[in-house]
């Protein structure tokens, strides 16, 4: 199968007629694409970042209706927006129970196992304590070397400058455990006795980028909570094709 990679060949292109069935398009800009008279059954969109658009569908954006139904599926999730102390606190125990539940009932074998392109549950865990690490302990308290060795850093990072080599692999699963367990009880500390005041104080982006955002304290544990909603989501979608995967492979032939 053919795959382009960083191109913009196809920016502003018509493409009539022609089969994109089973196609993959990941880490691509599809902003202001244009659908008319198409077969998607089956199409499956996953944007991060959907709720800062629109995606309309039949004359319908459906970005609110996606919203309300991610909410109700994960209830708590609203407060991944909140503005006060208590709204914040009271989204960072949702999530915390939500991904216990996760943990607790993800069977050893899988917490390794990924679907393709995809983060296993150990690759995820060590993705927030990189997020924990570069939002409160970089961006909000200013710790100079803020990053975990066990921290999974995002794709791309490389390719951005970033030095790679402070990180390594983890020893065991339970290693990754108890790290997670320090960073959420460093953001629960924080958020224990954090005022409006402190909130609305403003950092620097710790991931630097170039532009001018200034993030309030308050966007940053806005964007912690985000990460953690995000990827449960993410893990509990894939945990789920691996668990239909596994009892497919297990299923006795007719």
């Amino acid at each position: 199968m053919t795959t382009y990679s960083s191109t913009n060949e196809f920016e502003g292109a018509t493409f009539v007629r022609t089969s994109f069935k089973d196609a993959t398009i990941r880490s691509s800009d599809v902003s202001g694409l244009t659908l008319r008279a198409v077969d998607c059954d089956g199409l499956d969109i996953d944007s991060h970042d959907l709720f800062f658009g629109t995606l309309i569908v039949n004359g319908v954006d459906v970005v609110p209706l996606v919203e309300a139904e991610l909410n109700r599926q994960f209830p708590g999730r609203e407060l991944q927006k909140a503005e006060t102390p208590e709204g914040l606190r009271e989204g960072w125990l949702a999530v915390q129970a939500a991904w216990q539940q996760t943990v607790d009932e993800t069977p050893a074998e899988l917490r390794d196992a990924h679907v393709p392109d995809e983060w296993s549950l150990s690759q995820t865990l060590r993705h927030l304590i990189l997020a924990t690490d570069a939002w409160l302990l970089g961006a909000i308290q200013g710790t100079e070397r803020p990053f975990h060795p066990i921290g999974q850093i995002f794709t791309g990072a490389d390719r951005m400058g970033f030095d790679m080599s402070i990180f390594g692999e983890p020893e065991s699963f339970d290693e990754i455990l108890s790290v997670r367990a320090q960073r959420q009880q460093m953001v629960t500390d924080f958020l224990a006795d954090v005022t409006p005041e402190v909130l609305a104080e403003e950092r620097a982006n710790p991931w630097g980028g170039g532009d001018d955002w200034r993030p309030t304290v308050g966007d940053c544990v806005r964007v912690i909570l985000e990460e953690e909603w995000a990827h449960l989501r993410y893990i509990r979608r894939d945990l789920a094709l691996l668990h239909q995967a596994g009892a497919a492979a297990a299923a006795p032939e007719a």
